[in-house]
């Protein structure tokens, strides 16, 4: 069950600030505000899907093909799509996801370590 008071569903109602990178009817994009590296961005859907698996067996095809055509555009937007840069979404405890809405980080801007990879 999704749970409205997590902090991703506070920025989509305009109750905490974001710094937005690039915003439509299906997803609103901001920075990080503990950035891991150079660059790194956030794409939240603006659906109330708790992680990628709720995301992916519940959403429209059509949702999830335009959700995915964000991710791709903030990352030009940003300047990445060039020298290339690293997308993840953490699900569950164990992945270390700390806000259960579902999003896609964004990270690059300079070379990245090969971590469990």
């Amino acid at each position: 069950m999704y749970n409205k008071e997590n902090i991703f569903y506070k920025i989509l109602k305009s109750e905490l600030p974001a710094k937005v990178i690039y915003e439509n009817e299906i997803a609103l994009s901001f920075y990080d505000i503990n950035p891991a590296c150079k660059v790194h961005a956030l794409v939240i859907t603006k659906g109330l899907y708790s992680n990628f698996d709720d995301f992916a067996s519940n959403a429209s095809p059509k949702m999830v093909k335009d959700f995915f055509e964000t991710v791709s555009r903030v990352a030009n937007i940003l300047g990445l799509s060039q020298t290339g840069y690293r997308i993840i979404s953490n699900i569950g405890p164990n992945s270390g996801q700390e806000v259960e809405h579902f999003h896609m980080h964004i990270l690059g801007g300079e070379p990245l370590k090969k971590t469990l990879l």
